[in-house]
């Protein structure tokens, strides 16, 4: 047995010894405390690329009731302990692993002019076409004079670029110890070679292995804390919840239900789009957007109390319910590049982008063949450290400002079940801010100052307020359940190329609107309706901005209007042990569609097994302006529209619109096309207790 499969059976065998232990513990105590869980074996395989998850896991669930305390009543004590192991990233280490990654790629187009490839490694010294266009602690002369043969790398190499470079202290050459090109992809690479707009190498492996790139508290996890997420958390996630219930008696009927500690409070009246339900964080790196809310949200130390005042006046039940969030700052979990499940694949565009800042580096296509003549193509160009990149992430630190706060109103008016919701929080997805982070002019080494429109960048999780409302409404005559839930929000910020900071604010209203319904498919099962259920989520920026440049649009690359539809069939048979169904989603916009059949086999009370597909197709293709012309630096990467034959002076800042995948393509693709290439059959056996 080779070490692989070794660690495999280890941590199989553990997880089996976990559930018999705590089969053991739960019937010597079963008489004060209840206890429920189970054990699990989690098995993806992805087109392409092998195992994606091989995940051992264990869950116990436990409630002690206490009873009668002071003036209250029926308090309990909640808790859930989770802990889990993922050997993929030993099984399959080429791909997600230590030896995950290898030589980068992007392209120079411009050096077609040249008669030279127009696929270069990333990360070279700079040193003639094949190692890109060197800038940074570069001083550069000549910009606009006749094209001359010149030194680029600052070493005597002679090249035909329309400038001259001379060394002024290569610290980009001095930086290549520090970046090299190995345990590294571009940026996109898995849905088109070399990628396309502002791509760029991006390292791959686990952060112990190799710490480029990585952002401290944000996407900086070691291997054993990929692996085993919850044991190595340094915010105790194995303990998933912890809480104690209470009751307080008032007058007549009304009662006063408090919840505090480590939990999850779920809003809203449907499921997979997030409207209401936006308190608790979600850990989209366990199975992108595909695993049950339930299991992916990620629990905080919260306050919930609940006034239930029955019965009142003209409503059959009438509560309310105040939320206070006071953990510290958590934002939504995106996935860590090097990993199996990066939504959006913002992870690796983060890492990427750090690692520039930190390191420099190649980006493809970025600076001018030939500043008067633009059209002969760009040069893959070489960045020196502080140049352009990510510089910090600002994750908000604990004060009393910057907990969270919410208050629910809700009741029940015959047929329909209705709430009314406030929220102010922070934004649990982050914001990149440009043009307040001073560097230097990396073709001139002018001293440091800020730039508009310039690709250099603070992330922020700015302030949110939301205000929304959920109705549901049950109809005898045709035996259907509607859902409707609507959220609109002020403070939530989007990127857009139009604005020299290349971020604005907008108003947004999201909404869902579902329908569930039985019904009876005689041909399939006489006795057992099935459960289908279908729904609409959409999303619309009310302060959406958008412009034509010379080379296409400009703007904010988020739909000003966006809509996605689910259906979901489910059947059931051999008195409800066996449940196959199949889910289907489709993302207008985007034209992203995946398809998910999926059996599930209850074998005995204990074992179950789940066989999942997971199908993908269309979204991939999705083009926005990459800021590759917006000029931050005029007239070394002056734009189009900056010409002197368009009446400008080559120094004005501002994009041409020329459009690329990446970076700002992933937001028009959505989740689902940024997945096209991640085909998986999913396997799931459980024991349960």
């Amino acid at each position: 047995m080779n070490l692989k499969s070794s660690i495999k059976f280890l941590a199989f065998g553990v997880t089996v010894a976990s559930v018999a232990s705590a089969a053991i513990v739960g019937t010597a105590y079963g008489k004060d405390i209840e206890w429920s869980g189970f054990g699990e074996e989690v098995v993806h395989h992805r087109k392409d690329v092998g195992i994606s998850k091989a995940r051992s896991g264990f869950q116990i669930e436990g409630l002690k009731f206490i009873g009668d305390v002071g003036p209250f009543s029926n308090v309990s004590v909640n808790g859930i302990v989770r802990l889990s192991y993922d050997a993929v990233y030993d099984l399959n280490d080429d791909e997600y692993g230590n030896n995950a990654g290898g030589a980068a790629f992007v392209n120079s187009l411009g050096l077609a002019n040249l008669g030279a490839p127009t696929s270069i490694p990333v990360n070279g010294n700079g040193i003639g076409p094949a190692g890109g266009l060197g800038v940074g602690s570069f001083a550069v002369t000549n910009i606009l004079g006749p094209q001359v043969d010149v030194a680029v790398g600052g070493d005597g190499t002679g090249s035909a670029f329309p400038f001259t470079a001379v060394l002024g202290g290569n610290t980009f050459v001095d930086a290549y110890s520090n970046n090299p090109n190995v345990g590294m992809i571009t940026l996109g690479e898995h849905l088109r070679p070399h990628g396309d707009g502002v791509s760029f190498g991006v390292p791959v492996r686990p952060c112990d292995t190799d710490g480029r790139g990585c952002i401290k508290d944000f996407m900086d996890a070691d291997k054993k804390e990929l692996a085993s997420p919850e044991l190595f958390s340094d915010r105790g996630d194995w303990l998933r919840e912890l809480y104690v219930d209470a009751t307080l008696l008032g007058k007549g009927d009304n009662e006063i239900n408090f919840r505090l500690g480590k939990q999850q409070v779920i809003w809203g009246r449907t499921d997979l789009f997030r409207v209401l339900d936006v308190i608790n964080p979600v850990d989209y790196s366990r199975n992108n957007i595909y695993d049950e809310l339930e299991d992916i949200r990620i629990p905080m130390w919260i306050l919930k109390t609940d006034f239930r005042f029955g019965a009142t006046g003209p409503f059959d039940d009438f509560n309310m319910q105040l939320v206070w969030n006071f953990d510290k700052f958590r934002p939504n979990n995106l996935g860590q590049c090097g990993t199996p499940n990066v939504i959006l694949d913002a992870g690796c565009f983060f890492r990427g982008m750090k690692n520039l800042w930190d390191n420099g580096g190649t980006v493809a296509n970025f600076a001018p063949f030939d500043v008067t003549d633009p059209s002969l193509g760009l040069l893959a160009t070489n960045f020196g450290p502080n140049s352009i990149g990510i510089r910090n992430v600002e994750l908000p630190s604990w004060s009393l400002s910057n907990t969270q706060l919410g208050f629910k109103v809700e009741g029940v008016s015959g047929d329909f079940g209705w709430s009314f919701n406030a929220l102010t929080y922070r934004s649990q997805l982050p914001s990149l801010h440009a043009g307040a982070v001073p560097v230097s002019n990396a073709f001139t080494g002018a001293p440091e100052q800020t730039f508009d429109y310039l690709i250099a960048f603070d992330v922020e999780f700015p302030r949110v307020n939301m205000l929304g409302a959920s109705v549901d409404y049950y109809s005898q005559g045709i035996d259907t359940v509607f859902r409707v839930e609507v959220a609109g929000t002020q403070g939530e910020e989007f990127a857009n190329t139009l604005r020299p900071e290349l971020y604005s604010e907008s108003d947004v209203v999201r909404f869902v609107v579902g329908a569930d319904k039985n019904v009876f498919i005689r041909a399939l099962n006489k006795s057992r309706a099935f459960l289908i259920s279908g729904q609409v989520f959409g999303q619309y920026l009310l302060d959406h901005e958008m412009g034509n440049a010379t080379l296409g649009q400009v703007g904010m690359p988020d739909w000003k209007q966006n809509h996605i539809a689910t259906l979901l069939i489910k059947g059931w048979w051999m008195n409800d042990r066996l449940s196959p169904q199949i889910i289907m989603a489709h993302d207008f916009r985007a034209g992203a569609t995946v398809v998910s059949p999926s059996i599930d086999w209850l074998i005995t009370d204990n074992w179950q097994v789940v066989l999942t597909a997971n199908y993908k197709t269309g979204g991939s293709d999705q083009r926005f302006d990459d800021c590759r012309l917006c000029n931050p630096w005029g007239p070394f990467t002056t734009s189009i529209p900056a010409l002197p034959e368009h009446g400008a002076d080559g120094l004005t800042a501002g994009s041409a619109g020329l459009g690329g995948f990446e970076p700002l393509g992933r937001f028009r693709s959505g989740p689902l096309g940024m997945a096209e290439k991640e085909d998986e059959i999913q396997i799931a056996i459980r024991y349960r207790f």
